[in-house]
């Protein structure tokens, strides 16, 4: 676990690089001053080229079990886009776990890029990890556009079928998103309690919940009474969740997300992309935890993405969600002052970290 307290920001200006995970991109600089990524693609004479230091391995401590009890199962999606960050992950992920050779890592993709799964094996060698194809073709017609672009993607709405993809034998998973590093044991996470609820996640009750959805949503008589006989409803952020995968199986959840989402296609009833379905099927009816579990929003808003300065208090996990991403603001040269908390897990070899310390 860390402590901090709110730094300074930075201000965040030009367009970022875009990153290469095949090999090195050229950077060059156009008559505006902007930086862009250039991407090579190897030929066929190139060497192998892995994109990523080798992570060192970790191993179980002494009290660690060997029995299926013992297992933590972590899902996450693999994204070209994302792929640094998933790597981050991964390393802050299994440098503060007390028993990193008891996590098992569930891996959902949509397109075949053998370069990313190489890239995983490269650099975790030790890593304990299952592939999972996720058939885009589901989502595909169901999915309306939002306020940014890479919302709409099809993995992002795989979350949502983690009851049909995952093998029966999976009850219990952390769905983690590939923009946030944590810092603290992932078990203590995992030994959560649900209480009963089919999920668990920090909620944050002071957010204007009623601003996830459009005014037609709110006028809709029906509609307007879809949070009745829950709790307070609050919003909840799907990029950290403990979900129990049997309960969802049970409860039809999909198909019950899947339902709004038919709404929005009729009807613009909310803005963003596979958040608010959830929030309408589950919004005061999960298991809240504690909020050092989801520092979020480190990437600033879905439209700018301006720099935010961190919350006071105890810190497990941070989140770069929102659309700054702290690997592009790195290697961009004009980072907020929180992408500095997410560089030492950096394992991308052309970064500015890696390139000084190699």
């Amino acid at each position: 676990m860390a402590f901090w307290s709110t730094p300074s920001s930075l201000p965040l200006l030009g367009l970022l690089s875009i990153i290469l995970f095949l090999r090195p991109a050229s950077v060059v600089t156009s008559p505006s001053g902007i930086r862009h990524g250039i991407i090579r693609k190897p030929s066929s004479s190139d060497p192998p080229f892995h994109p990523f230091r080798e992570a060192p391995a970790y191993r179980n401590g002494d009290d660690c079990g060997s029995s299926p009890a013992d297992r933590i199962h972590v899902v996450m999606t693999l994204d070209a886009n994302y792929l640094r960050g998933t790597m981050a992950a991964l390393l802050s992920i299994l440098q503060h776990s007390t028993c990193p050779e008891n996590i098992d890592f569930h891996f959902l993709w949509s397109y075949l890029e053998p370069n990313i799964f190489s890239s995983i094996k490269s650099t975790f060698p030790f890593l304990r990890f299952k592939l999972y194809r996720f058939d885009s073709n589901r989502v595909r017609g169901k999915i309306s556009k939002s306020i940014r672009q890479a919302l709409d993607q099809p993995l992002n709405y795989a979350r949502i079928y983690l009851g049909d993809i995952l093998p029966a034998d999976v009850r219990r998973v952390i769905y983690l998103d590939s923009d946030l590093v944590m810092v603290d044991d992932i078990a203590k996470l995992w030994g959560v309690a649900l209480g009963g609820k089919v999920l668990a996640a920090p909620e944050y009750c002071h957010a204007n919940f009623s601003k996830y959805f459009t005014s037609a949503f709110w006028s809709n008589p029906g509609f307007a009474r879809t949070f009745d006989g829950r709790r307070r409803p609050c919003y909840f952020n799907t990029g950290v969740m403990v979900v129990d995968v049997e309960k969802w199986r049970q409860g039809g959840y999909t198909k019950k997300v899947e339902e709004w989402m038919a709404v929005q296609k009729k009807m613009r009833i909310y803005q963003l992309g596979s958040l608010p379905p959830f929030l309408l099927v589950l919004a005061g009816n999960i298991q809240p935890i504690d909020h050092r579990w989801n520092q979020h929003g480190l990437g600033g808003d879905n439209l700018e993405g301006k720099c935010r300065d961190l919350h006071p208090g105890p810190i497990s996990l941070l989140h770069w969600s929102g659309k700054g991403k702290p690997w592009l603001r790195l290697d961009s040269r004009r980072p907020c002052a929180v992408d500095n908390l997410w560089a030492p897990y950096d394992l991308y070899r052309s970064s500015p970290v890696s390139s000084l310390e190699e």
